[in-house]
């Protein structure tokens, strides 16, 4: 069934990909938990509204509730390939509107790059190239 394809995972897990799934989960939990511990999420709206997106506050709390109960799905190995897709989605996003600018150095050799934001993409798609080849491999 199409729910169960995408929501439930029924096939064995390498374990590289059990280390790159729950990593990415922590990584998405964290930035989604700061923000609203920060009390930040306000200050993201402001500035999605800034970059031309209307509703920018809901906007803001969408993408930080998904990045918290999204990674708790994550973890537990719950609608790993839509979720993945969406933090491709949401990260390409902030990589062409903030971080592209900035060039490629988190730290080091500048500031506010990309490279963090590009490592994670390709744990994602790798989740999502895992899925895919480990569910042809066992139906």
């Amino acid at each position: 069934m199409l729910i169960d394809r995408f929501l439930r995972a029924s096939h064995p897990e390498n374990p590289g990909t059990i280390v790159v799934r729950c990593t990415v989960a922590a990584s998405m939990f964290i930035h989604g938990g700061y923000r609203v511990a920060a009390g930040t999420v306000g200050g993201f709206g402001g500035f999605l509204e800034s970059a031309g997106l209307p509703a920018g506050l809901a906007v803001a709390w969408i993408l930080t509730a998904v990045e918290i109960v999204g990674a708790l799905s994550l973890l537990a190995r719950v609608a790993v390939v839509p979720l993945s897709m969406w933090f491709i989605v949401q990260l390409a996003t902030g990589v062409f509107l903030v971080h592209w600018s900035q060039g490629w150095f988190v730290v080091g050799g500048g500031t506010g790059g990309m490279e963090y934001s590009v490592v994670l993409i390709a744990c994602f798609v790798s989740l999502v190239l895992s899925d895919e080849h480990s569910r042809s491999t066992h139906q």
